[in-house]
């Protein structure tokens, strides 16, 4: 039976939870403002000394490794690396946008709703977005139906989608909506959905399964921006 360590520091949260088979997993999920360095290893000291178990006795550990604030995915990554490391565990990363599409198709909202296609979008700063669509199958996790785009919030392609959901629609409003003539409706909707080291566990579990783990050295963070700064030339030009 698989025990799994998962986390996630890629957003304003901390976010670490422990599977250990036949028990409810152990999580600590915080709002952090620049604590995540400081929660992070002694939560996972915590909850491994209240399931009574070492570090190498685990399977795996899970790590979001991203997109997402780029201080946060390092920190995240290169925890993963260290107790990987010592422990001699593999690794199984897990997109930021996958994990939320993982606990998203769980929610009351989602399953009354019966979509079968839906993206996941988050504020990506900068005026931008990522996001990426899905499509819910019956008891399986929800499939990425090709890359995480990072676009203007008017680039998110909703046609067809029966749902949307991330911090995007709470950022953009309508903006997120050009691509189609009317708004989803509210019931369509979640803005307050975030990623989660449940969300990056429940992926894990499946990606373990199908032995999708990989050896820790080989584990980078996922960068969708690959520039995060324009030169002052670049600016002026942006603005005309």
């Amino acid at each position: 039976m698989t025990r799994i360590l998962a986390i996630d520091t890629s957003s304003a949260w901390c976010s670490v939870a422990l599977f250990l088979p036949d028990t409810p997993p152990l999580v600590r999920h915080q709002k952090v403002s620049a604590g995540a360095s400081q929660l992070l290893l002694p939560w996972v000291e915590e909850l491994l000394s209240e399931a009574s178990i070492e570090l190498s006795a685990l399977d795996v550990i899970a790590i979001g490794n991203g997109p997402g604030a780029f201080t946060g995915v390092r920190l995240g990554v290169a925890a993963v690396q260290g107790l990987a490391i010592a422990a001699r565990l593999p690794v199984i990363p897990v997109a930021s946008l996958d994990a939320i599409a993982c606990q998203l198709v769980q929610t009351p909202a989602f399953i009354a709703s019966r979509a079968q296609s839906f993206v996941v979008a988050v504020d990506a700063r900068m005026e931008e977005v990522y996001w990426a669509n899905y499509k819910n199958v019956a008891n399986q996790l929800p499939q990425r139906q090709g890359e995480i785009h990072l676009t203007p919030p008017e680039g998110i392609e909703l046609s067809h989608i029966k749902f949307l959901a991330g911090s995007a629609i709470t950022e953009f409003g309508n903006r997120v909506f050009a691509s189609v003539s009317h708004p989803l409706a509210s019931s369509q909707l979640d803005s307050t959905i975030g990623v989660n080291a449940l969300g990056v566990l429940a992926c894990a579990k499946e990606m373990w399964g199908k032995g999708l783990q990989q050896d820790v050295h080989l584990l980078e963070p996922l960068y969708i921006r690959n520039k995060v700064a324009l030169t002052s030339v670049e600016r002026s030009q942006q603005h005309g």
